[in-house]
C-alpha cells in the first residue's frame, strides 16, 4: 500500500473513531462532568502515549522548546476541539453535533484561503454549498427547535469545528518538523496537563477531591473514558498528524 493511500486510510478511521466519540461522550455524561471527563480521558491518553514512548523511545528527542512550539498548536488540538465538543454535547444530541461537525471542510478550505492564500476549485466551492444545504435540510426536516440552550450547544460545537479547522491548515509545517509519534505525544501531554489542571483545581476548591475518580467505578463511564482516550484522543491525534503528514489539509476535512 503506497503511503498516499495509506494516508487517506488514516483519514477514513479519523473520522470513524470521531463519530463514535461522539456516542461515547453521551453515554458519560449524565455519570460525570464535562471537565472531569476530559481530565480522565487524557490521562488515559496520556497513559497510551507514555507506553508508546516506553517502545519507541528511541524516535523522542523531546526538550522543553519542542513542547513550547508545539503548544500554540494544541491550544486548537486537542484542547479546544475536544473542549467546545463536550461541552456542545451536554447540550445537543450525537448526531446534531455530528452535522454541524461535518462542516469541518468549509471552515477549513476558508482558513486555507485567508491564511494560506489556497483558493478552492470550483467544484470544492459546489461540494462546500452542498455541504451548507444539506446540513440545513436535516436541521430543518428534523425540527430543531432554536432556544437558547440548542444555540448555546450549536455555537459549542461549531467553536470545536473551527479548532479541528485551524489545526487541520497549520499542522503540516509541524509534521515537516517532527515525526508523527513525537507530535502526537507531545500534543497527548498538552492535553493531559491542562484538563487535570484545570479538573483538580475545581475540585481543590470545591473540597471535592476525595469524588474526583469516583465515577470511574461507573462502567459506562469507564469503558467511554478508555475508548475516548485511546482512540478518540491519542488514536485520531496519530491518525490526522499521519494524513495531514501526506496529504492537504483540505482533502483530509473532506
Amino acid at each position: 500500500m503506497s503511503k498516499l493511500s495509506k494516508a487517506y486510510l488514516a483519514a477514513l478511521l479519523f473520522a470513524f473513531t470521531i463519530g463514535f466519540s461522539f456516542l461515547f461522550v453521551k453515554k458519560a455524561l449524565p455519570f460525570i462532568n464535562p471537565i472531569d471527563l476530559l481530565a480522565h480521558r487524557f490521562t488515559v491518553a496520556f497513559l497510551a502515549a507514555l507506553a508508546v514512548l516506553v517502545f519507541k523511545r528511541n524516535e523522542f528527542h523531546i526538550t522543553w522548546a519542542d513542547l513550547l512550539k508545539v503548544l500554540p498548536l494544541a491550544l486548537f488540538y486537542p484542547i479546544g476541539f475536544f473542549a467546545f465538543q463536550v461541552f456542545g454535547l451536554v447540550e445537543l444530541s450525537s448526531s446534531e453535533a455530528g452535522i454541524i461537525q461535518a462542516t469541518i471542510p468549509v471552515f477549513t478550505l476558508l482558513f486555507a484561503a485567508f491564511f494560506l492564500k489556497e483558493f478552492p476549485t470550483f467544484l470544492q466551492s459546489l461540494c462546500i454549498l452542498l455541504t451548507v444545504a444539506g446540513m440545513a435540510y436535516i436541521f430543518i426536516m428534523s425540527g430543531i427547535d432554536s432556544e437558547s440552550y440548542t444555540t448555546r450547544g450549536v455555537i459549542l460545537i461549531l467553536l470545536s469545528t473551527s479548532a479541528g479547522a485551524f489545526y487541520n491548515v497549520f499542522t503540516r509545517t509541524l509534521t515537516k518538523k517532527y515525526s508523527i509519534l513525537t507530535l502526537t505525544w507531545i500534543m497527548s501531554f498538552w492535553g493531559f496537563i491542562f484538563f487535570n489542571s484545570i479538573a483538580l483545581g475545581i475540585h481543590i476548591d470545591n473540597h471535592t477531591l476525595a469524588s474526583y475518580f469516583t465515577p470511574l467505578f461507573n462502567h459506562e463511564v469507564l469503558l467511554s473514558v478508555l475508548f475516548l482516550g485511546c482512540f478518540s484522543s491519542f488514536g485520531t491525534a496519530f491518525l490526522s498528524n499521519y494524513a495531514l503528514s501526506q496529504i492537504q489539509a483540505s482533502k483530509l476535512s473532506v
